[in-house]
């Protein structure tokens, strides 16, 4: 109890040294603990945005359950009735135990199909061949209206089955309410008379309850499911039948932490089927995507460690300052008690207790913080950039508290080491220590910055070598995952040029010195003593907001870059904000359902079949596009990808795109310095000549072609034509020149032994005037350009209202938004964001509190100098000097070093990416306003550290600062 006082009333002897350690120990928890926080609510969101955009796009709902099986008259050792019944009683037990809410469960059974020979022959065609199956749906007929007719009765009427039918099956039998029919057949032990008295259809064709159930409708005669199951299933009276059982469940209540039930119950379903039928199939949309979530879960991990592991570094050197503050106010204290007996053991033990106390607080408070900034994370829509977006469902787990426990070991950890180095001092060694401020400090000493240094230059080559045979082979960086030595190794070039800067740094101190000594007023060369003499004393700091701000310039510039990316890869691959194709008239035949059997008798010409007549397409009018409501330009895109073009004797397989280039100019995209020369400029010269071309530099590289060289151009099925080369291009909208790997390439060679197997995609552009007159016209793609300010759904409602069919559309600001809604994205975006906020925020905290206490621990000396004559005015100008080479200095190394360490190292970051499909080439991205904003940081803060200190100066009166040294 005593030393828990003891400790209490040293915390609150330094009040503000212990609330920043504690600030910094609830960061620290909140960041760890928000990982898993993010990890699951992300995942969350995916999982059910991946299922609802699979019921949109496929048209299938994802909360379908449906089974079928094919049951004999004898099952696997049991009778096919009482399977049956067990196969019912265990579906239904099966479906509840999904764990989400029905919303409609069914029950469908069928016999085989037989003949159906109708009982009156005289009022039928008795030429049609018939056949049916006999079924029944439960709670058929809440899902039906009636059509004609009337309903089936109950039970059979005088022997004869009263039957529902669709109009599909009275229009394939040829067959009228009414006709009676027959069925004989030696599967069954008596013969069925079955006549349809009701034409129905479906209520509500969007009813979920007619998924799995519109197929072979012209087939089915539907009788009333009991009677089908006292006179088909029960009593001895079973046929072979087929039986199926759909349930829909509610996926939007599916939570990942019934992933796992979910699967077991499915599997569950799987092995029964397995182990009882012979024949059964079984369909669950959704499991194919909960397949891919283990993998996608483990990778996100891995990024949010990655991601944060900077921003962890910066947190853990915070608090070992902090720490090592307080223990620097401590070590007279400590010294004294080693002297007096203290043990090492006892004295260490106080501060185990006081970060577990700290620590405690911290793991209270710090999950409902990481809460809170996970919902920050959903939110980001951009670095730095955030949105009203749909709030995701973040709550706090177990696991949030595993990482902030986890989170407090290791920083009480590190909070110790200060006091662990300080307890093997006696109180000589401690006064030695102090006389000797400017020894070199032991990072130094054992070159812990040169090492770091070559670890990373070692690193980054290691990445360049690995980039360049992944451009070389055409090979998809994705199958690589997230290396998260791309976000370690930066924070440990960071870490490693601040400390090798630091190292030179007493040396430039000396210099200025020594350049200006005879001239330096008092307050200056004071300070410049001071600097000089007691370098290793300010290293702390320097270090600390060098890496703050070398981070946050990283941080910055890594999420701006891959965003950017992100962003002109889409823009570039589609070219334009919309591409369409509407549907062309042509003579082309109606498609085949089978292959053509010529009839007997007659002959086959094999030229005809060789040369088949080519289609006429009919071009629809282009000017409504350019009259769209919202549309800046429009443009006639057309693209042939088997075309060639032939170089004198040389032939190769090409792209052939034809444009109008006044109109292409106005509405693609494109970066500009992919090409030798602007855009424009090759447009232009496109202009000049109908017959002129543009060709990719793989086309000329391979078969030798310069510009002024005739070449001809064309593609089967019609008579090539001559056209000029004016110009060689390397990247042009929409197309990718990158190279694709072929099957022949083996996994294990080399980039260079690979090169001459690999595909380069080649293209040529010409006028599609001209392609249109000497070649065929052919279906062309439209590409818009829309406003600035007008949406994609504006657009969809303009060309319903002009009734335009569209039979294909990409549309560009979709795909951005459904890549910045991608959680590897959202991940990117607010983690780097996080960690800049968290980095400028505690480099705020900690600049104040080390100057303030270094002012408080130089009282005295300020006190003397007063006393010797030195004015207010000039103590501030030696605190000013005494800022601009300290903090200054370590502002300007941070910013250098974090410019560094982007130039370097983000590049590498398209290793995340598919490289090849990475065009236009990644381009590293620096937003000035990035920098604007770490510039007013750092004045603000240099500020109010100044106004701070000046205020505190004020107060100092000689007398009291004298006094204070005596004592």
């Amino acid at each position: 109890m005593a030393l828990f006082l003891m400790i209490l009333r040293k915390m609150v002897k330094n009040r503000w040294l212990e609330l920043s350690l504690l600030v910094g120990l609830i960061i620290s928890v909140a960041l760890a603990s928000s990982m898993p926080i993010y990890t699951h609510a992300i995942l969350q969101r995916m999982l059910i945005k991946d299922l609802e955009v699979m019921q949109t796009e496929t048209q299938q709902f994802p909360g379908e359950v449906a089974n079928h099986g094919y049951f004999v008259g004898m099952g696997k050792g049991k009778d096919g009735d009482k399977l049956l019944a067990e196969t019912d009683a265990f579906m239904a037990e099966q479906s509840r135990r999904f764990g989400l809410p029905i919303l409609l469960s069914s029950i469908r059974r069928s016999t085989k199909t037989f003949p159906l020979t109708p009982s009156d022959p005289s009022r039928v065609d008795p030429k049609v061949d018939r056949s049916g199956e006999i079924a029944a749906m439960t709670d058929l007929e809440s899902h039906i209206r009636l059509v004609d007719g009337v309903m089936p009765a109950a039970k059979p009427v005088d022997g004869v089955y009263e039957a529902m039918v669709f109009p599909e099956l009275l229009t394939k039998l040829k067959i009228v309410l009414g006709n009676e029919m027959t069925i004989v057949s030696k599967d069954l032990n008596r013969s069925i008379r079955i006549k349809p008295v009701a034409v129905i259809d479906r209520a509500d064709y969007a009813d979920l309850y007619w998924l799995n159930s519109t197929t072979d409708l012209n087939s089915r005669l539907f009788i009333p499911f009991d009677l089908f199951e006292q006179d088909f299933t029960k009593h001895g009276n079973f046929v072979d039948m087929f039986s199926y059982w759909t349930y829909l469940l509610d996926y939007h209540q599916l939570k990942l932490e019934g992933k796992e039930t979910y699967m077991t119950t499915y599997s569950a379903i799987v092995s029964y089927f397995n182990a009882n039928l012979e024949s059964f199939t079984t369909s669950n949309p959704t499991i194919t995507t909960m397949q891919t979530y283990t993998d996608k879960e483990k990778r996100l991990r891995i990024l949010l460690w990655s991601l944060n592991v900077p921003v962890s570094l910066l947190l853990a050197f915070y608090l070992f300052m902090v720490a090592n503050l307080i223990t620097e106010r401590q070590k007279t204290e400590i010294a004294v008690l080693r002297s007096r007996g203290a043990s090492r053991t006892q004295i260490l033990m106080g501060y185990v207790l006081e970060g577990v106390l700290l620590g405690g607080i911290a793991l209270l408070i710090g999950p409902f913080l990481g809460l809170q900034l996970t919902k920050i994370l959903g939110a980001s829509n951009g670095f730095l950039s955030f949105v009203q977006r749909a709030s995701m469902d973040v709550k706090l787990n177990s696991e949030a508290y595993q990482y902030g426990l986890i989170a407090i070991a290791a920083s009480v950890c590190m909070t110790l080491v200060p006091a662990i180095i300080a307890t093997r001092a006696t109180i000589v060694g401690h006064k030695q220590t102090l006389a000797r401020k400017n020894k070199l400090s032991f990072a130094h000493k054992i070159f812990l910055d040169v090492l770091l240094l070559a670890v990373s230059i070692y690193a980054l080559q290691s990445f360049h070598r690995r980039m360049g045979d992944l451009v070389a082979l055409g090979l998809d960086a994705m199958d690589m995952k997230v290396d998260p030595l791309l976000f370690v190794v930066p924070a440990l070039f960071i870490f490693a040029m601040g400390l090798f800067l630091l190292r030179i740094y007493p040396w430039v101190i000396q210099l200025i010195y020594t350049i200006g000594r005879k001239w330096w007023p008092p307050y200056l060369y004071s300070t410049l003593l001071q600097v000089g003499r007691s370098a290793t004393q300010y290293q702390f700091i320097m270090l600390f907001i060098m890496m703050t701000l070398a981070t946050g310039l990283f941080s910055a510039s890594a999420a701006r870059t891959m965003n950017a990316n992100i962003q002109e890869k889409i823009d570039y691959k589609n070219g334009a904000d919309i591409v369409l194709q509407t549907a062309w008239d042509s003579d082309a035949p109606p498609p085949k359902s089978g292959p053509p059997i010529a009839a007997a008798g007659t002959k086959s010409f094999v030229g005809e079949q060789s040369a088949p007549k080519r289609i006429q397409y009919v071009e629809p009018p282009f000017m409504p596009f350019t009259q769209l409501t919202g549309v800046e330009s429009a443009a006639r895109v057309f693209q042939k990808k088997d075309a060639y073009i032939t170089v004198g004797d040389d032939a190769k397989k090409a792209t052939l795109m034809g444009i109008d280039s006044d109109d292409f100019g106005r509405t693609a995209w494109f970066r500009d310095g992919l090409l030798d020369h602007h855009f424009y400029e090759y447009l232009n010269l496109l202009a000049g000549d109908s017959k002129a071309v543009l060709i990719s530099r793989s086309i000329a590289e391979e078969t030798g072609a310069k510009v002024g060289d005739v070449v001809r151009i064309g593609w089967d099925d019609v008579e090539g034509a001559t056209a000029v080369i004016y110009g060689i291009i390397d990247y042009w909208p929409s197309w990718n020149p990158n190279p694709i790997l072929t099957a022949t390439t083996n996994a294990g060679s080399n980039a260079s032994s690979a090169k001459s197997k690999v595909n380069a995609p080649k293209l040529i552009i010409g006028h599609l005037s001209y392609i249109q007159n000497s070649l065929a016209v052919e279906p062309y793609d439209v590409w818009l350009k829309l406003k600035p300010k007008m949406t994609s759904q504006a657009l969809y409602e303009g060309l319903e209202q002009k009734h335009m069919s569209v039979s294909r559309l990409s549309d560009t600001r979709q795909m951005l938004v459904r890549a910045k809604n991608d959680p590897f994205q959202l991940a990117v975006n607010g983690v780097m964001t996080l960690g800049f906020l968290i980095a400028i925020g505690i480099s705020f905290i900690g600049f104040l509190l080390y100057w303030l206490l270094s002012l408080h621990g130089r009282i005295l000396q300020f006190g003397v100098l007063r006393a010797m004559g030195i004015s207010y005015a000039q103590l501030i100008g030696m605190l000013t000097a005494e800022q601009l080479l300290t903090s200054g200095t370590a502002v300007l190394i941070g910013m250098v070093t974090g410019k560094t360490a982007s130039r370097l190292f983000v590049p590498l970051f398209q290793l995340t990416f598919d490289s090849s499909s990475q065009v236009p080439p990644f381009q590293v991205s620096f937003d000035p306003r990035d920098q604007l904003h770490l510039y007013l940081i750092v004045i603000v803060m240099i500020g109010m550290g100044l106004l701070l200190l000046g205020t505190m100066l004020s107060r100092i009166k000689i007398h009291q600062a004298v006094k204070l040294g005596e004592d």
